[in-house]
């Protein structure tokens, strides 16, 4: 079978390519790097001749209201337009855990936006719901850091390995579509002030994490469940303290 991955130069999409390619299937890395540019349309017809099922696993280069929401609304219409006209039988999309319950983040209300242009086409699909990455977690520090102190909030937090969210992508997008979601959480659950805090202490970071429950978490306050997985959802096999870039070089 040949399968496309959009955005398969990235974080995900490498690794994807990787796995797919490992068990004996033909698959695309498909970027502007490689000449696909899916908010032009350059290059979609040619990459998805003969494609069966296409991943996209791509993002936005802003993460500005605007422009996000830009980019996945145009990118995804570019994308299922072709993937009609070439005959394509499932799309397979990453997108985010809690996404619909927190709609004054504009990334967020992007990522809903995109589902629901899935949703209404007529190409099988299967959405993958993740909670945040382990590749991530510096920068949500950065991101919340104001005059050397992060606020956070005490709510439940459960990141997970890229490697596991690539893995369980490859699953979906080998198997039938869903006509629905999945939901992908690390294995372990944290209070996220409390992740913090000891992951700063690991890097021997001297900014002070204050616990906050008003705190913002790109642009939007959490409540107890905002960022982790119903009951059911499928589990990462990385912990977090396993992971071996937990602490980073230089740390």
């Amino acid at each position: 079978m040949k399968f496309v991955v959009i955005g398969g130069t990235g974080l995900i999409g490498s690794k994807l390519v990787a796995i797919l390619s490992a068990r004996g299937h033909e698959a695309v890395a498909a970027a502007p790097s490689t000449g696909v540019d899916t908010l032009t349309g350059e290059g979609l017809a040619g990459v998805l001749a003969g494609a069966s099922v296409v991943v996209d696993v791509s993002n936005s280069p802003s993460f500005e209201d605007g422009p996000v929401l830009e980019f996945f609304e145009t990118s995804t219409r570019n994308l299922l337009t072709a993937e009609a006209a070439a005959g394509v039988g499932h799309h397979v999309a990453l997108s985010v855990v809690g996404a619909e319950r927190l709609p004054d983040s504009g990334y967020l209300r992007a990522k809903v936006a995109q589902e629901k242009l899935i949703e209404g086409s007529s190409i099988p699909f299967s959405i993958v719901h993740a909670t945040q990455f382990f590749e991530f977690v510096r920068g949500i520090a950065d991101t919340g850091t104001e005059n050397g102190t992060f606020r956070v909030a005490p709510v439940a937090f459960q990141p997970i390995a890229s490697d596991d969210v690539a893995a369980e992508v490859g699953k979906v997008a080998v198997g039938a579509p869903l006509n629905g979601r999945v939901e992908i959480g690390g294995p372990d659950r944290y209070r996220m002030d409390e992740f913090f805090r000891n992951a700063l202490a690991a890097w021997n970071d001297p900014r002070e994490v204050v616990t906050d429950p008003r705190a913002r978490y790109f642009g939007t306050e959490l409540t107890e469940r905002s960022l982790v997985p119903d009951e059911g959802a499928l589990l990462g096999t990385i912990s977090y303290g396993d992971w071996p870039d937990r602490v980073p070089a230089g740390s």
